[in-house]
């Protein structure tokens, strides 16, 4: 069977990613457990192959993937904000993963990109935009991008960088306070706690399912090279989403709206998705439908 390495598989995108190969692939997950938890595989924890420890030590381990879906990547602007070191740390967990194909002679590596690389850039975004420098995570992720690039052409690494938009869904708990804004709005009011938001609440997001996301990862660990943009090209503001919420929970509890104090704060996310499309990418979930989901 074909061999797959997924790190950060424990993670809340990698574990949605694992529970949709595991029939299809011989899969290895490596984590730290920075924001992941055993817990999210427990579905699938004896068929796998669970290495805990850091991609960048991955060439010390006995791994020869076909394929390499690098997620165990830190994603979250104030992870970089509160340790601007791991900068480094991801970049070179980058080369490592890239090492790692071109020593074993793996034919594909789809790493997770952000569309934070976006700030400043009017929407609807393209991915042939030109990004300007915003914080320490987005240049993070650029790099990355031209690493890969980098490989793709001294060595010939097949590639797929995927800037996912605003992902939610199951297996975000492990996330804490990093999960998306729509998972810890349910959280906070299902517990009766009014959602706080910085600001007034107009601000808006290309929210996409996390299935939807594993759909995009397994169509370009088969096909497409270069980056590709990973939303539902429709985006909705914070107040609407809470909306949602109290009409599914039967609550009416008003958001509290505090002053923005983070500089740079991005204030809407819209996702040309023409590139992605063209390969047949075709988002399955609207937002009242993943909310359904999650909130069963």
């Amino acid at each position: 069977m074909t061999e797959a390495l997924v790190t950060g598989g424990a993670g809340f995108i990698g574990s949605n990613l694992v529970e949709a190969i595991i029939n299809k692939y011989q899969v290895a997950v490596l984590d730290n457990f920075h924001t992941g938890s055993i817990s999210n595989l427990e579905h699938v924890s004896k068929d796998i192959n669970l290495i805990t420890g850091s991609c960048n030590d991955c060439l010390a381990l006995n791994l020869s993937p076909d394929v390499i879906f690098h997620l165990g990547i830190p994603s979250s602007s104030p992870m970089y904000r509160k340790n601007p070191f791991l900068v480094g740390e991801a970049i070179n967990g980058a080369v490592a993963i890239m090492e790692l194909a071109r020593q074993k002679g793996s034919k594909k590596v789809v790493f997770a990109s952000s569309s934070s690389v976006y700030n400043g850039v009017p929407t609807p975004h393209r991915e042939d935009a030109i990004i300007p420098v915003k914080d320490y995570y987005t240049e993070a992720r650029m790099a990355i991008e031209r690493v890969a690039e980098l490989y793709f052409q001294l060595y010939g690494i097949d590639y797929a960088g995927l800037r996912f938009f605003s992902v939610y869904g199951p297996h975000e708990k492990a996330k804490g306070p990093y999960a998306n804004v729509i998972t810890q709005f349910i959280w906070g009011m299902k517990a009766g706690e009014p959602p706080v938001i910085f600001g007034d609440g107009s601000q808006t997001r290309d929210f996409i399912f996390v299935k939807d996301v594993v759909d995009a990862l397994l169509l370009t660990s088969k096909k497409g090279t270069g980056i590709f943009n990973v939303g539902t090209g429709k985006a909705y503001s914070f107040n609407h989403v809470v909306d949602i919420i109290n009409s599914r929970i039967g609550t009416d509890l008003r958001p509290v709206y505090k002053e923005n104090p983070i500089k740079n704060y991005v204030m809407h996310t819209l996702a040309d998705t023409s590139k992605i499309e063209s390969m047949g990418f075709s988002p399955r979930y609207t937002l009242e439908e993943g909310l359904r989901i999650i909130m069963a």
